[in-house]
C-alpha cells in the first residue's frame, strides 16, 4: 500500500459494527439529555430485524432516541415461511407466545420491527400482546395498515394514512449529543489533518444508479480540484463501492493529506462525520445522505448516471431544506452554508411518545 495512504487499522474507532442478539444496551448512543427525561426512557422493548446493517441502524436510532432498554432479536425464516413474508404467518414450529420461545411473555412495552422478514413476527406479537404493547414498523411493511400501531416511511415513499408518520431522512443514531461527544475525543490521526477536512462517503451501484466510467472520472476530477485548494480528506467506502471508483478516488486524492478506509480494521465512519467541515456523499444511499445531513455541515451530493423518481424526491427535499448542493464538476472554492441538522430519529421518537401517551391514557380510562 502506498505510504501516502494513511490507514490506521489498530486505531480505536468508535462505531461498533454489531450488537449481539438479545443484548440490552443500557446507555443508548442517541440518548436524550438526562436533564430532560423522555416519557419512555428505560421502557422494555424489542427490536426485530433480519440483521441487515441498514435496518439495524434505523431501528436502533429510534430506540436510542426514546431511551429504551431494548433487546435485539434477529429473525431468519427459511423455506416457505421466508417466501411468504411479509404477508404470511410465523412458522408454527417457533411457538411464538409460548414459554421457551424467542418471543414469549412478559411482553415489552414497545416493539420496533423493520425489514420484510420481521413483519409476520410483529403482526403476531400485536395480536397476542394486545394494546399494552405498542408496535412500530419502520419502512412500508407491504402488508397493510393494520400491521402495526404506527408505521414510519420516508417522505419520498407514497404510503400515507392515519397511523403513518413520515420524515425526510431515515432514522439513525447520530444525535447532536453523540456528534458533540465524538468531536471532543477525535483520534490524533484525524486531528492531524489540516482544515478544511472533507469527508468523502462512497456508496456504489444499486438498482437505479449505474456508475459508468465517465461517472467515476467526473467524480475524480471534482476531488482533484478540491485537493488543489488545500483540502484534506477522510474517505470511506462501503460494501457496494466498486473497485474502479476506489481507484479513481485514490488517484485523485493521493497528493493531499488524507485517511482512506477501504474495509481494514474498525470503521472510522462515525469519527469522519463528526470531524468533517464539509461532506461529499454519493446519491445512491438514502441512509448515508441522511446521516451526513445530521451534522449541520455542508453536504455535496454526487449524482451518477441513473436514478429514479423516488430518489429524485428525496434529494429535492434535502436541497429544499438547504442541507445539500450538487457536487460541482470543478471546485473554485469550498462553499459554506448553514442549516438546522436533520434528525429523523428524534422526530419519530416524539411521534411515538405522543401516540403511546394517548394509548396509555385510553387504557387507564378503560381500567378505571
Amino acid at each position: 500500500m502506498p505510504p501516502h495512504v494513511l490507514i490506521h487499522p489498530e486505531a480505536r474507532w468508535r462505531l461498533p459494527s454489531t450488537i449481539p442478539k438479545r443484548h440490552a444496551r443500557k446507555k443508548p448512543m442517541n440518548a436524550p439529555d438526562p436533564n430532560t427525561p423522555r416519557p419512555l426512557s428505560g421502557a422494555k422493548a424489542w427490536i426485530i430485524t433480519d440483521g441487515k446493517a441498514g435496518m439495524v441502524v434505523q431501528a436502533r436510532g429510534v430506540a436510542d432516541a426514546l431511551g429504551l432498554d431494548y433487546e435485539m432479536k434477529d429473525v431468519h425464516p427459511t423455506g416457505i415461511w421466508r417466501v411468504l413474508a411479509p404477508w404470511g404467518p410465523v412458522n408454527p414450529a417457533e411457538r411464538l407466545g409460548e414459554q421457551g420461545s424467542e418471543f414469549a411473555p412478559p411482553w415489552p412495552q414497545i416493539v420496533i420491527a423493520t425489514g420484510r422478514a420481521s413483519i409476520p413476527y410483529i403482526r403476531a406479537i400485536r395480536r397476542k400482546a394486545g394494546p399494552a404493547t405498542y408496535t412500530v414498523v419502520l419502512q412500508d411493511p407491504k402488508s397493510g395498515a393494520n400491521t402495526a400501531d404506527l408505521i414510519w416511511v420516508p417522505a419520498h415513499d407514497r404510503r400515507r394514512g392515519p397511523n403513518v408518520t413520515t420524515t425526510i431522512t431515515s432514522p439513525h443514531s447520530f444525535s447532536q449529543s453523540r456528534l458533540a461527544a465524538l468531536r471532543a475525543e477525535l483520534p490524533a490521526e484525524i486531528t492531524a489533518l489540516p482544515p478544511p477536512r472533507v469527508a468523502v462517503v462512497l456508496g456504489g451501484k444499486n438498482g437505479v444508479y449505474k456508475y459508468n466510467e465517465a461517472d467515476d472520472a467526473r467524480f475524480a476530477k471534482s476531488l482533484e480540484s478540491l485537493a488543489a485548494l488545500g483540502a484534506s480528506f477522510m474517505i470511506t467506502s462501503s460494501r457496494r463501492t466498486h473497485q474502479r471508483l476506489v481507484t479513481a478516488v485514490d488517484k485523485a486524492t493521493r497528493n493531499a493529506p488524507r485517511i482512506l478506509w477501504t474495509g481494514e480494521g474498525e470503521n472510522p465512519y462515525a469519527n469522519f462525520l463528526a470531524a468533517a467541515d464539509a461532506l461529499i456523499v454519493t446519491a445512491d444511499s438514502v441512509n448515508m445522505c441522511g446521516e451526513a445531513c445530521a451534522t449541520g455541515r455542508p453536504v455535496y451530493i454526487f449524482t451518477p448516471t441513473g436514478g429514479s423518481a423516488k430518489f429524485t424526491r428525496f434529494h429535492e427535499a434535502l436541497a429544499t431544506r438547504s442541507a445539500t448542493r450538487e457536487l460541482p464538476e470543478r471546485f473554485t472554492q469550498l462553499e459554506t452554508w448553514d442549516y438546522s441538522p436533520i434528525d429523523a430519529a428524534q422526530a419519530i421518537a416524539a411521534e411515538i411518545e405522543r401516540r403511546y401517551g394517548r394509548r396509555k391514557h385510553m387504557l387507564a380510562a378503560i381500567a378505571s
